[in-house]
């Protein structure tokens, strides 16, 4: 039997003099080592660590969905983003995660979800009018409102104040930079310890947990129902009838708040910056507009063939979950290359989206490729691919869906900025995602 074959490597001495740049920005180091090595490659980070980086759609798939049962989550979500959020549906493992999505899947159907949508369209619409007019503004912190604001009213309806809705925006922006902190400078570990700085973001948490758990005892004592996801959350039952204590419910909420608002604006943000660069494409989404005028969103959202279209290419471009990591239980091996047990393993989604063997003209904003060859979708991983496939996924279609349609109704995009920023951090964020608007007569 022939011996496996070892990843090509990257050797310590290049992670440690591109350091600097890795923590700004990763993606320009990831995209020279997948054009020098190979669509899958082991990173050598010393002390005897190391990851193995990949952009191969197979292997993503493999480890994903074909072979799931040998692939879990790494400590980056079991354990370091968990310290933050607790044990909710996106990073619990095992028989646990099995337990929370079953019981929580139907809070997600889609007949759940349209109950949804008048409090998503409030909320969108209140905050489409901070935009300004014949003004070039920076369109991501109104965006970024936005969606905390739709994950919010979807979950709390009026349940909960201005003052409470700030202060945990600003807990959950707060401890994901810690966060980003920890796992770019691991060497500084020592020092987030001494300073106070990790202590004083386990705290920002703690206080959105007590903060969290005063909204749900006034729920519970409230004899009128929310008719939002927080009832449904409540209302779930296992098999055996029981249904999620205090705790359970704050960990899904708070997993929530990042999952359902980080992501979101980020797409938002990207896809009218990529409108407002292609006047042909915004030119045929006002259309389809037009065209469902009067219809219910419930509707709308059935036949906005083209804004799906549009949504879709441009998280191929730009998918906010950038990266999706897993390590394996057992050994295993895939194309011949050896895969040892606990070996981390990082799938580029953003260079899976734009490596030239899966895509025609990949730099190219393209949104009539998903109405022309829906095959695309072997190598199309936005929202993840398996049984942990992202449960949010119709959610924040349909969010996005909604704001882009409610804006063009209301407003022309003049001009975006010839070149699309990026901030990699947890989640991959625009950076001066500047646009002009004017008023639509």
């Amino acid at each position: 039997m022939p011996s496996l074959k070892q990843f090509p490597e990257v050797p310590s001495i290049d992670f440690f003099i591109h350091a600097g740049g890795i923590l700004k920005n990763p993606l320009p180091f990831h995209r020279k080592n997948f054009e020098k090595l190979g669509d899958t490659f082991r990173l050598n980070l010393g002390f005897g660590n190391s990851v193995v980086f990949s952009r191969d759609p197979d292997f993503a798939i493999y480890a994903l969905r074909d072979n799931q049962k040998n692939f879990r989550k790494t400590e980056i979500q079991t354990k370091d983003l968990a310290k933050y959020v607790g044990h909710g549906l996106l990073t619990s493992e095992g028989d646990s995660w099995k337990a929370q999505r079953k019981l929580i899947q139907p809070a997600f159907h889609r007949k759940n979800l349209y109950t949804l949508l008048n409090l998503m369209v409030e909320a969108i619409d209140k905050e489409l009018q901070r935009i300004e007019v014949d003004k070039t503004i920076d369109i991501f912190p109104i965006f970024n409102d936005l969606a905390f604001k739709v994950v919010v009213k979807s979950l709390f309806g009026d349940a909960i104040n201005s003052k409470e809705i700030s202060r945990l925006q600003h807990i959950t922006e707060e401890t994901q930079k810690m966060l980003v902190k920890e796992l770019r400078q691991p060497y500084k570990k020592w020092w987030f310890l001494l300073s106070g700085e990790l202590k004083r973001n386990l705290q920002l948490s703690q206080d959105a947990r007590e903060l969290l758990s005063g909204i749900i005892k006034r729920r519970q004592q409230s004899t009128s129902k929310g008719n939002d996801l927080l009832d449904m959350l409540m209302a779930l039952t296992d098999k055996e009838g029981s249904k999620m204590n205090e705790e359970q419910l704050i960990d899904e909420i708070l997993i929530l708040f990042i999952a359902g608002h980080e992501t979101t604006s980020n797409a938002l943000s990207f896809t009218v910056q990529l409108i407002g660069q292609n006047q042909n494409v915004q030119d045929d989404l006002y259309s389809e507009i037009q065209k469902l005028k009067g219809k219910s969103y419930f509707e709308v959202l059935k036949e906005s063939e083209f804004t799906q279209h549009v949504i879709e290419e441009s998280m191929r471009l730009f998918p906010p979950v950038y990266f999706i990591d897993r390590q394996n239980i057992k050994a295993d091996e895939f194309k011949g290359f050896e895969i040892p047990e606990n070996t981390t393993l990082l799938f580029s989604i953003h260079q899976i989206h734009r490596n030239k063997k899966n895509w025609k003209d990949p730099a190219l904003f393209n949104p009539h490729r998903f109405a022309e060859d829906r095959s695309v979708s072997d190598f199309y991983f936005p929202f993840g691919a398996g049984p942990r496939k992202c449960i949010g996924n119709n959610f924040a279609v349909y969010e996005i869906t909604l704001a882009i349609q409610q804006l063009l109704k209301k407003f022309k995009i003049e001009e975006a900025k010839p070149e699309i920023e990026i901030q990699p951090l947890i989640s991959l964020k625009p950076k001066n995602a500047f646009v002009k608007f004017s008023k639509r007569q």
